[in-house]
């Protein structure tokens, strides 16, 4: 999953020498003009289907003209339902007209609720270690969507259909933070250092606070907007900080004259050590990432006829982290923890490491058969796991 992803994004271009060169660092654009290359994550029909046969719904939509958000009731409807109603549905004929005028669509959250730019994204997450969001943006011939601006996260461009002309300019603000937007009243990028025209199947790639714009010709556009949330080492230092909460001396009264003991550094520093510090920034992400199911209803119930024979295997889209000493051992994904004692610790990390079909029969440690199949059963439930499809 993971290969497959940075393929399609990089190609031409490893992925070592792309973090070792490029990454934070400065652009990178990668030509190709294939067309379809990236339609299997989002095409052009796959926009009309959205935007006409889906009943999709705000937020999941928005129409942007010329940098400003046209009005919801320009393009959408409420529908009254019992016990509420369906608002900011969609109204494709008004979508189709704004379009034609001039709008861009802009589909928002696509990793949220279009399982192939889900799996797309997870794949990047396992790959870089950090959250991946997914937007598309489909702008008429002639048309602009947003103006000059910095993103406060990195992204990969992915031209989808039509060609588009992007212009790019040194930062105003390096490595901005999330709350240091972009203003052209305060920011003046000055002269463009790249302009370019994207053709399908092209990737761009641009570092956060890097300037940019970019506008349709005689043609219309589909691109693929996918942010990077990297953690930065302002969020290492204030996670660490945050478990200096247990220690007492990190919760005296401060004192009177603004004077901190010296030791209370030392004790911080204890707490960045880089394998602590790259365990909390895996906790965060797996903690974070929402689970990709197909057929969970169904895994859910075959999981009470599930004998210790049957083969399951783990879910490919899965993030996890395993953390284990002491009494107990906790496997975090998705938001979730799945808990054992320490007698049943191998068996869990074995259910979670394995690479492909195994059974509850084939699991280590000192639980019983019985155990076992109790433990592969609850990660089957909980999404973790799924049933092989010849063990049904």
């Amino acid at each position: 999953m993971a290969e497959r992803a940075v393929e399609l994004t990089l190609d031409q271009y490893d992925l070592q020498r792309f973090l070792a060169e490029r990454w934070g660092r400065r652009p990178l654009h990668v030509s190709r003009r294939e067309a379809g290359r990236f339609d299997a994550v989002l095409s052009r029909d796959d926009v009309d289907r959205l935007v006409s046969e889906t009943g999709l719904r705000t937020p999941a939509f928005r129409l942007v003209k010329d940098g400003d958000q046209l009005p919801l009731s320009c393009y959408t409807d409420e529908v009254p339902w019992r016990p509420g109603a369906f608002s900011g549905l969609a109204r494709p004929e008004r979508v189709a007209a704004e379009f034609r005028a001039g709008a861009t669509i802009v589909l928002q959250g696509l990793h949220l609720h279009w399982r192939p730019a889900a799996i797309y994204c997870r794949g990047l997450e396992a790959a870089l270690g950090c959250p991946v969001q997914a937007n598309a943006y489909h702008t008429p011939a002639s048309a602009q969507g947003f103006a000059v601006h910095h993103d406060t996260h990195d992204v990969f461009v992915l031209q989808v259909a039509g060609t588009k002309r992007w212009q790019w300019y040194r930062p105003v603000v390096e490595l901005p933070p999330g709350d240091q937007r972009f203003s052209s009243d305060r920011h003046e990028p000055g002269p463009p250092v790249a302009d370019c025209t994207h053709e399908p199947g092209d990737t761009l790639y641009l570092p956060r606070g890097w300037p940019h714009q970019a506008h349709t010709s005689d043609s219309d556009s589909l691109h693929l907007t996918v942010g990077l949330h990297p953690q930065t080492r302002l969020d290492a230092l204030r996670a660490a900080l945050a478990e200096c909460a247990d220690d007492v001396e990190f919760r005296r009264t401060l004192d009177a004259r603004g004077e901190l003991p010296g030791d209370l550094l030392d004790r911080l520093s204890e707490r960045l050590d880089p394998e602590l510090v790259r365990a909390r920034a895996r906790r965060r992400l797996v903690a974070r990432r929402r689970p990709i199911l197909e057929r969970h209803l169904a895994e859910v119930e075959a999981s009470d006829r599930l004998r210790a024979d049957d083969a399951v295997e783990r879910r490919p889209t899965v993030l996890h982290l395993l953390e284990a000493g002491g009494e107990r051992a906790t496997l975090l994904f998705e938001g979730k923890e799945v808990s054992v004692p320490a007698r049943a610790a191998a068996a869990l990390a074995a259910a979670a490491d394995t690479e492909g079909p195994f059974t509850a029969a084939d699991l280590p440690g000192q639980i019983d058969e019985a155990g076992r199949l109790v433990l592969v059963r609850r990660l089957v439930r909980e999404g973790f796991l799924r049933i092989r499809a010849d063990a049904e």
